[in-house]
C-alpha cells in the first residue's frame, strides 16, 4: 500500500463524507440518491447505538475517495462467519492509484480479525472493470449460485400482511 493511501474504519464524524460518497456511487451506477430518510437509515446503522453495517473510508493524500460497506452473514455449513461486501465504491479520478488492492487488502485482515471463514461480494454484469480487478485478485466467480431478491412490498405480500392499506 502507498503511503499516499490510508484504509481506515469510518466513524459518526465522517457521515456527510459517507453519504457524498454513497450520492457519488448513485450518480456513477446512474441510480437515484438515497432519500433524507434512507440518509438517515444509513448514518444511524453506520453510526448508532446498534451499528448493523460497518462502514470503511479510503482516502488518498488525506482526502476521503472510496468507501467501502460490509456486514457479517454466516455460513451453517462452515459454521463460520463470512464478511460481506455490499458497497466498494472508489470515485473515478481516484482509480489507478491502488485503492482497491488496499481496500481488499483490509477487508481480508478484518475478516480475518473477525474469524470469518470467507469474504463475498456480487458485482453487476456490465461492471467489466470490476470483474477484471476481482479476477487479477484470484477471486473465483460463483456459477453455481443465483441471486434473488424481494423488495419490500414482495416481503408483505409473503408474509401475508397488504402494503395497500
Amino acid at each position: 500500500m502507498s503511503d499516499r493511501i490510508t484504509i481506515r474504519p469510518a466513524t459518526a464524524a465522517d457521515a456527510d463524507t459517507f453519504l457524498a460518497l454513497v450520492d457519488a456511487l448513485a450518480d456513477y451506477e446512474k441510480l437515484d440518491r438515497p432519500t433524507p430518510e434512507a440518509r438517515g437509515r444509513l448514518v444511524a446503522d453506520a453510526f448508532g447505538e446498534r451499528p448493523r453495517i460497518s462502514v470503511f473510508l479510503g482516502e488518498l493524500d488525506g482526502r476521503a475517495v472510496a468507501y467501502a460497506i460490509v456486514l457479517e452473514t454466516y455460513s451453517s455449513f462452515l459454521a463460520l462467519p463470512t464478511l460481506y461486501l455490499e458497497d466498494l465504491f472508489v470515485i473515478p479520478e481516484a482509480r489507478r492509484f491502488g485503492l482497491g488492492r488496499a481496500f481488499f487488502r483490509a477487508l481480508a485482515t478484518e475478516a480475518l480479525r473477525r474469524g470469518c471463514g470467507r469474504m463475498e461480494w456480487v458485482v453487476l454484469d456490465w461492471n467489466q472493470l470490476a470483474i477484471d480487478f476481482y479476477d487479477k485478485l484470484g477471486a473465483r466467480r460463483m456459477t453455481e449460485w443465483y441471486t434473488y431478491r424481494l423488495t419490500a412490498e414482495q416481503l408483505a405480500e409473503v408474509a401475508g400482511a397488504s402494503t395497500t392499506g
